[in-house]
C-alpha cells in the first residue's frame, strides 16, 4: 500500500533548499521568502514552517503562523495540499486566513473545508500584480512617510480600511492592540506611506511584505470623501515610486477580482497580472 506524502517541520539546515524554492517566483513567495531573510528557518521564524520533499528537492512549503501560507511549484499543488492538510487538522485551526498562490490555497482548502469550514469569505480569484521600473503616471507629491508622530491620526484610517476591506474590524481582537502594534511597526520602518492634509488621511497604503527582491503593497484606502477624483491612482504611483527605489526592485499587490475600479487604477498605474492568489477569511 503506497502512503500519502508527509509535510514536516522544517528548520536551520533547510534554508538553502527553501530559499531556492522560494526563488522560483519571487513574486507569489514575496511575503514567506522576506521572512525568511529576515529570520531564517528555525526558531526565529516565529511560526511553523512545513515543507515537503520529492527526494531531490524541496517542492513546497507552508507558513503556518496568524495566515497559513502555503506556496507549491507548479505540479506539486495537490500532492502538497495533501500533506499540509493533514498537518492543519491535527494542529487545529489557529489562522485568521488561508492566503496565497490559487493552486496551492484551493486545493488546500477543499480538504479542510469539511473540518475547519464554513469560511466567513472565500475569494477564489485575485489577481496578483507586479510592476518593474516607474510608474506609468506621475505619482502624487504629497504622498510620504508617515512620521511616528502621526500614528494616532492613521490609525483610524487603517482600521477603516481594514474593516471595508476584510470585513470585520480589527479592533474585536484585544481591544485593537496588537492591530496597533502592527501599524505601528510599519511606520518605523518606512513601510507606510500616506497623503495627510489639515489633519486628514486622504489616501493610505503600507508595504507590507519585504523580501530582497520584491515588496508587496496592502492596505490601499481612499477617504470616501475624496473617492472618484483620481487620489487612488495617483496615490499608488507615488507608493510604486517610493517602494521600488527605497524598498525592492519589483513592487506587487494582489485585487480582488470584483474590484473593478481599483483594477483599472493598477492598470492605469503600470502594474501587469503575473498569477493569481486566493484568500479563505475565518
Amino acid at each position: 500500500m503506497l502512503r500519502s506524502p508527509t509535510a514536516r517541520v522544517l528548520d536551520e539546515t533547510d534554508e538553502p533548499a527553501v530559499r531556492a524554492l522560494l526563488a522560483s517566483d519571487p513574486v507569489a513567495a514575496c511575503v514567506i521568502a522576506g521572512r525568511v531573510e529576515a529570520a531564517g528557518t528555525g526558531a526565529a521564524l516565529g511560526a511553523p514552517l512545513w515543507g515537503l520533499d520529492s527526494g531531490r528537492s524541496l517542492d513546497a512549503v507552508c507558513l503556518a503562523g496568524a495566515n497559513l501560507i502555503p506556496f507549491a511549484v507548479p505540479g506539486a499543488e495537490r500532492v502538497a495540499a495533501a500533506a499540509f492538510a493533514e498537518r492543519a487538522r491535527r494542529a487545529g485551526r489557529r489562522c485568521s486566513t488561508i492566503v496565497g498562490p490559487a493552486a496551492s490555497v484551493e486545493p488546500l482548502w477543499e480538504l479542510l473545508e469539511p473540518s475547519w469550514g464554513p469560511a466567513r469569505d472565500h475569494r477564489p480569484r485575485q489577481p496578483l500584480l507586479a510592476i518593474e521600473g516607474p510608474p506609468a503616471i506621475a505619482p502624487e507629491p504629497r504622498v510620504r512617510p508617515v512620521r511616528p508622530s502621526e500614528l494616532d491620526l492613521l490609525l483610524p484610517a487603517a482600521v477603516a480600511m481594514f474593516t471595508e476591506e476584510v470585513g470585520v474590524s480589527p479592533l474585536r481582537v484585544d481591544g485593537g492592540a496588537g492591530y496597533r502594534a502592527r501599524v505601528a511597526d510599519l511606520v518605523r520602518a518606512g513601510q507606510s506611506l500616506a497623503w495627510i492634509e489639515r489633519g486628514e488621511v486622504l489616501f493610505k497604503a503600507e508595504i507590507g511584505a519585504v523580501s530582497r527582491s520584491v515588496c508587496q503593497v496592502q492596505g490601499v484606502w481612499v477617504a470616501p470623501a475624496h473617492r472618484g477624483r483620481g487620489i487612488g491612482t495617483a496615490g499608488t504611483a507615488a507608493v510604486v515610486e517610493y517602494a521600488r527605489t527605497a524598498v525592492a526592485p519589483v513592487v506587487s499587490l494582489y485585487v480582488n477580482d470584483f474590484n473593478a475600479s481599483a483594477r483599472a487604477a493598477y492598470a492605469r498605474v503600470g502594474f501587469r497580472e503575473v498569477g493569481r492568489f486566493a484568500s479563505i477569511l475565518f
